[in-house]
């Protein structure tokens, strides 16, 4: 089969854009981890109130993400961005000059429906406007965007701690406010500047050419794929196949969701999304500080071998980018969550023998960087990969707004329950759950799910739909 004269480099830049959405993800979500303490004694919280603090941006993330798909699908993937970078600007501004811990609390959520949009609609955009042998690393561009939103969240906090004594002498009491004596806000706050960067790049971008002709736009559309494809003949093959999908999915999205073939593709999608967050990966990157405070280091140590953690989940990340689409998606699961089941028993280990054998502090390190790299490698890399390419055009945003509920679901109870289990169950026994919980994920992988690398999105919607 003779290859497209794809314009790789436009495609590149599309994604890129898109992937901003991811950064903000990862931003916002991570940062949390550096102010509990200092937000907890500035606003004297007792501890159901520190869990709300944590979990009020996932309940926003949870109404963004159930959402996402229903305005994505009505007003288009652009404007839904547009709508997702706004309220991260609206969050972080909020955060900075909050008064109470009420207003602060209504700014986290706020900032929360944007992750829940943008973690809906940026992969389905990237998944919409890419060539099919190279989509798995042009989506896990969103995946290293939020691994680097992660790293920039946790620099962030690391250096602003370490120079709030110089920013105490600073002339601008509103900058000694936020820079050292509050430092919180200045963590939270940070976040304006790549939100109104995502904003503004996001006119520079079109629509979606599969929402257009969904649209019955096929003129606008044609402009965009022959863009994307380059060749005029690949450009009509493109525009015709997709067509061809379209009027093949007869119905509204939701007596469609109940075909067969596809609620078994969306309950697929749900099982993964929601098994994902229960492997451990949110409950090391969110309370990861207070988890190595339990193992003996001090503040300032456990928020640098938090920087440490987010350096490999990024640079895990930029491995699987490349190598994505040329091993697969299901090998990536198979190999990485070996590596997970592995790394979390002997991290169990450590916390039940580690003291009493004087075993040294790096080397748990050392297997939560282990951890952190068959996580990202596998399946931090391959979910929204997935979830964007599994389900017909018809019903991809309310699909993928069904999965990543489920997602947004797990992701806010592991939030609210890993204190409770790291006091009852102790450390231990949390990481033995997290690493029993990777056994039906690695079987529904193996059994139900196929490879989808290099089929096009056509392609995979015919194979949901053969038996029908």
């Amino acid at each position: 089969m003779k290859k497209p004269n794809s314009n790789l480099n436009y495609v590149c830049f599309l994604a890129s854009v898109a992937a901003l959405g991811g950064f903000l993800f990862g931003y916002d979500t991570a940062v949390i981890s550096g102010t509990i303490g200092q937000v907890t004694g500035y606003f004297s919280l007792d501890t159901l109130q520190v869990g709300w603090y944590v979990g009020c941006a996932l309940i926003g993330s949870i109404f963004g993400g159930a959402f996402a798909g229903i305005i994505g699908d009505r007003f288009g993937r652009r404007n839904a961005m547009l709508c997702s970078a706004m309220l991260f600007s609206a969050s972080a501004l909020g955060c900075a000059v909050s008064a109470t811990f009420a207003q602060l609390v209504l700014s986290r959520l706020i900032g929360g429906v944007g992750i829940g949009v943008a973690s809906i609609i940026s992969p389905l955009y990237i998944s919409e406007v890419s060539i099919a042998r190279y989509r798995g690393r042009l989506v896990s561009l969103y995946q290293l965007a939020i691994t680097v939103g992660f790293l920039g969240a946790y620099l962030a906090n690391y250096l602003l701690l370490q120079s709030a004594s110089a920013n105490a002498s600073l002339e601008s009491p509103w900058l000694v406010k936020i820079l050292s004596t509050e430092l919180w806000r200045g963590m939270l706050g940070l976040g304006i500047i790549p939100s109104l960067l995502f904003f503004i790049v996001i006119f520079f971008i079109p629509e979606s050419p599969r929402w257009l002709l969904l649209r019955n736009r096929r003129t606008a559309a044609g402009r965009i794929m022959s863009r994307i494809y380059g060749s005029p003949e690949e450009t009509a093959a493109q525009i015709e196949a997709t067509e061809q999908a379209i009027a093949q999915s007869t119905g509204n999205e939701w007596s469609l969701l109940l075909r067969p073939g596809i609620r078994k593709a969306l309950l697929i999608g749900v099982s993964i999304a929601i098994l994902g967050q229960f492997m451990g990966v949110n409950a090391v990157l969110y309370y990861g500080p207070t988890i190595f405070e339990q193992s003996g280091l001090s503040g300032g140590d456990s928020l640098f071998y938090q920087v440490m953690v987010g350096m490999v989940n990024m640079l895990t990340t930029v491995l699987a980018l490349f190598i994505i689409d040329r091993i697969g998606r299901k090998k990536l699961v198979y190999y990485g969550v070996s590596g997970m089941i592995a790394s979390l028993l002997l991290i169990a280990f450590y916390f039940l023998y580690g003291e009493a054998m004087r075993i040294s502090s790096v080397v748990l390190l050392v297997l939560f960087l282990f951890y952190i790299f068959c996580c990202a490698v596998s399946i931090c890399a391959v979910v929204w990969v997935l979830l964007s390419e599994m389900y017909p055009t018809r019903v991809r945003g309310v699909a993928m707004s069904i999965a990543g509920l489920a997602l947004w679901i797990g992701t806010y109870l592991i939030g609210q329950l890993t204190p409770w289990m790291l006091s009852t169950l102790t450390p231990a026994g949390t990481f033995v759950l997290f690493a029993m919980m990777c056994v039906p994920y690695i079987l529904i992988m193996w059994k139900l799910v196929p490879e989808t690398t290099g089929r096009s999105l056509e392609e995979i919607e015919h194979y949901w739909n053969k038996d029908e």
